[in-house]
């Protein structure tokens, strides 16, 4: 005997979904047939449990999340409308704009013309796939309702889409300004000041610290303008690689979600992050202990990630997730804790869930308004303090010089 995992249909048009224990597949069809329900799909369980094989250059190819929030959005409608899978995927891929992502729709299709399923053949793009989608695909396969998994993949998309734009949108301003300063900064040291520092050589004045400390740097700029690129992508790309590391990510975790100004933006953020992914998850019918492994594996925030992983050893031992939310009091407040209770109590966990993330969704947009209100004085104080340095290290030596006259 053998397990198969399988979608059908009544004459009704009702969808059944799940597994199946037969001989082999015309036993289980006939099965399913004397239930009234005729089989629209069907594989061995074997073929779950196989690793999905990942070709190498495969884990580096990335797509837009607006490109994945279209091709979510529009698969589903055209699974709905009663197109297969393998046709929809089709019609996608020629009219996708993007070579990347039709390269990619191209291999799917064919994959799944060769009889593989469509979570199997997405997983083998893990940076465009990633669990959650992969996973919910899964269960939408097995199901039977793969056309509203996609709507809800979609939909969850699309908020991740928003609060991302809106976040990235409020830290634009700060990042040109201080590009722009670190721009103008490098220009001065290295062909502006030179020039103005040499009238200094010729003074009979001791150099003020804040001087030497200026025509120093300017020199070593305009001297060593190879080793500074050397340092400068040394440094780039050697906080890349060390906030890869665990360490790396516990020291960003941690710096986000302790700094006065970033840090009611960071929970806020993660809380409706894990608020909609969860509930997503839950409508789509995946286990609450599946949904939560998932769920750490897609947030980025290493406590979050370590409060999810530790909770999940608490609920298979009997403890309500509302309980567990509520001990990490640091990085979920006592709201969450509480609505989640709620839900509990109520058998509407998912909904609740959905109210949370709109609540700190709504949350993120006001703050993220006030954001450039909350820069803008450090940005002026910066700026100010490297201006102020500036020019006391050009006008002291002339000061010095007009004592020296007089």
């Amino acid at each position: 005997m053998a397990k198969f995992a399988y979608t059908a249909k009544s004459a009704e048009g009702e969808s059944k979904g799940g597994e199946i224990t037969a001989k082999d597949e015309k036993s289980a069809a006939q099965q399913l047939r004397s239930e009234g329900f005729l089989i629209t799909s069907i594989r061995p369980m074997e073929e779950e449990k196989k690793g999905v094989d990942v070709r190498f250059f495969d884990r580096f190819t990335t797509v837009s999340l607006k490109e994945k929030m279209v091709f979510a959005r529009n698969l589903s409608v055209m699974i709905a409308s009663g197109l297969t899978v393998s046709r929809a995927i089709n019609n996608l891929a020629m009219q996708v704009e993007s070579k990347k992502f039709k390269s990619i729709l191209r291999d799917v299709f064919d994959e799944i013309q060769g009889g593989v399923g469509l979570s199997d053949s997405l997983a083998k793009y893990p940076r465009v796939f990633d669990d959650l989608f992969v996973n919910m695909v899964r269960v939408g396969e097995i199901g039977g309702n793969l056309e509203e998994v996609l709507g809800i993949i979609a939909t969850q998309l699309e908020k991740e889409h928003d609060l991302r734009g809106k976040v990235i949108g409020a830290l634009i301003y700060p990042a040109v300004i201080l590009v722009a300063m670190l721009g103008i900064g490098v220009l001065m040291l290295t062909f502006i000041l030179p020039k103005i520092l040499g009238v200094f050589a010729d003074m009979n004045v001791t150099l003020p610290p804040a001087t030497r400390f200026v025509i120093a740097l300017s020199g070593f700029f305009t001297n060593h303008y190879i080793i500074v690129i050397e340092i400068s992508l040394f440094l780039i790309v050697g906080s890349k690689m060390f906030l890869q590391t665990e360490l790396g990510k516990k020291t960003i975790g941690f710096f986000l979600i302790k700094t006065p100004a970033i840090k009611n933006i960071a929970i806020k953020v993660n809380c409706a992050r894990f608020s909609r992914i969860y509930s997503s998850l839950l409508k789509s019918g995946v286990s609450s202990i599946d949904g939560l492994n998932i769920v750490a594996n897609t947030l980025g925030n290493f406590y979050y990630k370590r409060a999810i992983r530790e909770g999940i050893e608490e609920i298979q031992k009997g403890v309500a997730l509302s309980v567990v939310i509520s001990k990490n009091d640091m990085i979920f407040p006592v709201l969450v804790s509480q609505m989640m209770e709620v839900g509990e109590e109520t058998g509407k966990t998912d909904e609740m869930l959905v109210k949370i993330a709109e609540f700190y969704e709504e949350e993120v947009n006001q703050l993220t308004k006030n954001l450039s209100s909350i820069i803008e004085p450090i940005l002026m104080i910066l700026i100010g303090s490297a201006v102020g340095l500036f020019a006391v290290s050009m006008l002291q030596p002339m000061y010095s010089l007009m004592d020296n006259i007089k």
